[in-house]
């Protein structure tokens, strides 16, 4: 069957106040709209047409339909026009772990200091619906971010001097860990000032993100720790995975973003949310590297699949125009979601179809194949490979 899903923005300080707007062709409100979630998730659930929320619905419905009792994932449309905290995924051991520990200790699950709300792992997917969508990915080349302090001069050489060991990668780990700990708020000031009138044509998007948002996040250690870090702008339809412990902020754009059911999230910096130091580092892997871009492959006419490997999803974007219809085989249950429209998505085993005007969703539980036409763009989150 094909049962519409629809919700409300989540208001974060750092969501956009026109994006989610303009893609569901409505007037701004004004209001801050960070995140529309799709999926069971409890933190925000869904809704289907008769007003029960979609865990509900699975649980009371989901058998006779073809559905599981839960998702493994949730599906969300992710509007940024500031810097999300930067954070980190706990392993699902971790998770496990951690969430057995806080509910041992008696934390409400939705107390503000609560870390691991639940006791899965978060590995997610976003890719670019914006025409660019800039983020924050993984921990830089080491010698990569010598050639950026070095233009920082004295401030620089400070912060690159921690830098250096035998291990790229304990360095790294040292070097965050000394940042975030108070210690370094001289030091940290001193390169924010320094990077606020620094020129460079090799770092002038790093550079511009500290002139940009210092004054947002005064004295913010994680503006420096962003420094570190992998600074990307993916372009429409390019995509970055995220797995387990790979530092990341996702700073302004709109995108489709597809993780396993979770909300556990250890924050480092640039945020007024709570922040766990030690846990951050207990998950964080922070090995030098490239960004984690992620690559679709085609699999159909207009039809691309990301498939990160992990068991939890996969996100399928589906491209319809000038009456060429998409076929989408489904691995399970799905949630198809239009970014461009009005697109038609049809079970042709039954009949049954919908359509959806960007912004909008639809679950479809004991489906093989969907079938799009019209003129549009989809996107399909399913479990994984």
């Amino acid at each position: 069957m094909l049962l519409p899903l629809s919700n409300l923005p989540r208001d974060y300080a750092w969501g956009s106040t026109t994006l989610i707007a303009e893609l569901e062709g409505r007037e701004p409100t004004g209001a801050r709209e960070a995140e529309v979630w799709f999926g069971d998730h409890p933190g925000c659930p869904a809704k289907t047409p008769d007003g029960r929320t979609l865990d509900r619905w699975l649980r009371e419905e989901g058998a006779a339909s073809g559905a599981p009792d839960c998702l493994p994932y949730l599906l969300k449309v992710l509007a940024a026009a500031s810097p999300l905290s930067i954070q980190s995924h706990p392993s699902k051991a971790q998770a496990h772990a951690g969430f057995e520990r806080e509910e041992a200790a008696g934390v409400p699950v939705d107390a503000p200091h609560r870390v691991f709300r639940d006791d899965n792992h978060k590995p997610e997917l976003i890719v670019a619906v914006s025409d660019t969508f800039t983020a924050l990915a993984g921990v830089r080349d080491l010698a990569a971010t010598r050639r950026l302090l070095a233009e920082l001069g004295e401030a620089g050489r400070a912060i690159s001097q921690r830098l250096e060991g035998d291990s790229d990668a304990a360095a790294v780990r040292d070097t965050i860990a000394w940042l975030l700990s108070g210690e370094a708020s001289a030091e940290v000031e001193a390169v924010v000032a320094a990077a606020s009138v620094t020129a460079s044509d090799e770092f002038a998007g790093e550079l511009g993100f500290i002139r940009r948002f210092g004054a947002e996040f005064p004295g913010d250690p994680g503006l420096v720790v962003a420094l570190l870090m992998n600074l990307v702008t993916l372009r429409r339809g390019e995509a970055l995975f995220v797995d387990a412990g790979v530092l990341h902020a996702y700073v302004e754009g709109l995108g489709v973003e597809v993780m396993a059911a979770s909300d556990n999230v250890l924050r480092g910096g640039l945020t007024p949310k709570h922040i766990d130091v030690p846990g951050l580092l207990e998950v964080l892997d922070p090995t030098p590297g490239p960004a984690p871009v992620l690559e679709p492959r085609a699999v159909g006419s207009g039809v691309d699949l990301y498939a990160p490997g992990v068991p939890d999803f996969a996100l399928v974007r589906a491209r319809v125009a000038n009456g060429a219809d998409a076929s989408v085989a489904l691995r399970g249950t799905a949630i198809a979601l239009a970014v461009a429209g009005p697109v038609t998505v049809a079970d042709p085993a039954t009949g049954d179809s919908v359509i959806l005007d960007a912004g909008r969703a639809v679950l479809a539980a004991g489906v093989d194949r969907l079938v799009l036409s019209g003129s549009g763009e989809v996107f399909i989150a399913e479990p994984g490979e």
